[in-house]
């Protein structure tokens, strides 16, 4: 009868076309396949997932789906099995489920995640440079989901070693063209710092598609160069995803992220690997979902410890800190800060990396502001966001977010004036800066000051606000 549940075969989610559309979230693809496999009509399928025939029409021509409730709905009608779940970025039904099992039957091996070649890392990255330069909705539209980070921080320890990276192609790779990317990525990094992500990310995201993807595509290279060659495109590829961060991009910044993680692995740069980790758990605690900002700063912490980067090992330390803070779990907040002052005062600076430049004194007292400004101690949080400020002029962002977490310490604190002077002073730099971190520390801030609306001060704080960012709703 039309009605009939709708009996999709087991085998019907190894097919390669229902794969991928599902890790791409196309799911007007994912019908199609589905109705072309068990000859199911739009009515059936719609009946299937609880959606009216027209939408389904809708969604079979184009219309991208975004809402996780909507999607779940999906796989429930559908009933996937769980691999299935997780490739569209759904948690799993079983917890205990093997996240390899997100990959199809022919990418496992012995249980673990994937045995990926670089090659195939390397060509999921390009695919994503080229369809976000293309302003691609499938690429736009996809949505964060803390469990996207678990199965590329689980490839990230379990997945066999790359083997030999070399390439036989018509151009000659070598070391000048590696530092020419590393040169971009710190300059695009210097205007990062100074003017927010949104100032240069589309000219990042086109440097890698029209400069980096021909090189890759066409280079010849031998092993050693091969690995410095992906290591400095894995730490642009985490740059951009920093950028898309940012301004707010978030499910864009995890697919950069996650393919900056593949290619570290690739590169056999554990130092880099951390840093991804660590950036992954500020992303996921800053959305709220410090549990799992907990678990990925513990796997950059246990990178950084087994490569020897004690710097690293300290940024770990402070990231697990703060998702602690998140949970409100104040002991073991305490513990974590205390673990990444002693790591810093003990490491060596002298080799740092660019790429960690920023992490030193006054970006630990900021972090440790963050964790007293979660745990609701405001005036602990003032001491250490003005010791933060000590820091190095070039950082504008950073001292914009410095000085807003000092101004809502004192707002908390009940010294609205203050706060006001502090936050204009951060108002000032925001306004240069395209963030959307830099904004939203503004509006809380104004948030905290709304109880003291009657003051003078206050009110002209609040309408500078406005005027800079825009009048909220």
């Amino acid at each position: 009868m039309l009605l009939d549940p709708l009996r999709i075969p087991d085998v019907a989610w190894s097919d390669p076309a229902v794969h991928d559309a599902l890790s791409q979230r196309d799911v007007g693809a994912l019908f199609r396949r589905i109705g072309q496999m068990v000859g199911a009509s739009q009515t059936r399928i719609g009946a299937a997932v609880n959606l009216e025939q027209g939408y389904v029409s809708r969604v079979m021509a184009g219309r991208k789906i975004t809402s996780i409730d909507v999607l779940e709905r999906i796989a429930d009608g559908l009933r996937m099995p769980d691999e299935a779940r997780m490739a569209l970025g759904l948690a799993p039904k079983d917890h205990s489920c093997h996240l390899d099992m997100a990959l199809p039957p022919r990418q496992r091996q012995s249980g673990l995640p994937t045995n990926r070649s670089w090659r195939e890392d390397l060509r999921a990255a390009a695919q994503l440079w080229e369809g976000d330069v293309n302003r691609r909705d499938v690429i736009r539209q996809v949505a964060f989901t803390s469990a996207g980070y678990t199965l590329p921080a689980l490839r990230w320890f379990t997945a066999p070693p790359a083997r030999a990276v070399e390439q036989a192609g018509s151009r000659s790779v070598g070391q000048p063209d590696i530092e020419t990317i590393r040169e971009m990525t710190a300059t695009y990094r210097r205007l990062d710092n100074q003017y927010g992500g949104g100032h240069a990310r589309a000219a990042v995201v086109r440097y890698l598609h029209q400069e980096v993807t021909p090189l890759l595509d066409n280079g010849r290279y031998e092993t050693s160069t091969g690995r410095m060659l992906l290591s400095a495109v894995a730490e642009l590829t985490q740059f951009a995803g920093w950028q898309a961060y940012d301004v707010a991009d978030h499910g864009v910044a995890q697919l950069y992220l996650t393919h900056g993680l593949d290619l570290a692995r690739a590169a056999d740069d554990a130092g880099l690997g951390a840093e991804i980790l660590a950036a992954m758990s500020h992303q996921a605690t800053y959305l709220g979902d410090g549990a799992t900002g907990i678990d990925l700063a513990r796997a950059a912490g246990q990178t950084a410890r087994r490569a020897g980067f004690t710097v690293l090992a300290a940024e770990a330390s402070v990231m697990e800190a703060h998702g602690h803070a998140v949970v409100k779990d104040e002991r073991a907040c305490a513990a974590a800060l205390h673990q990444a002052e002693k790591t810093l005062d003990r490491a060596d600076r002298s080799s740092t990396p660019q790429w960690l430049g920023y992490f030193d004194e006054a970006y630990l007292s900021a972090k440790f502001g963050h964790c007293f400004r979660a745990l609701g101690k405001p005036a602990q949080a003032e001491r250490f966001a003005a010791r933060s400020l000590r820091m190095d002029e070039q950082y504008v962002r950073g001292k914009a977010f410095n000085l807003a977490l000092l101004a809502t310490a004192q707002a908390q604190q009940g010294d609205p004036e203050r706060a006001c002077v502090i936050g204009a002073q951060a108002l000032i730099l925001t306004s240069r800066l395209r963030s959307a971190r830099a904004a939203r520390y503004m509006r809380e801030l104004q948030a905290e000051l709304a109880p003291h609306r009657r003051q003078p001060a206050v009110q002209q704080f609040i309408r500078r606000v406005d005027a800079v960012l825009g009048t909220r709703r």
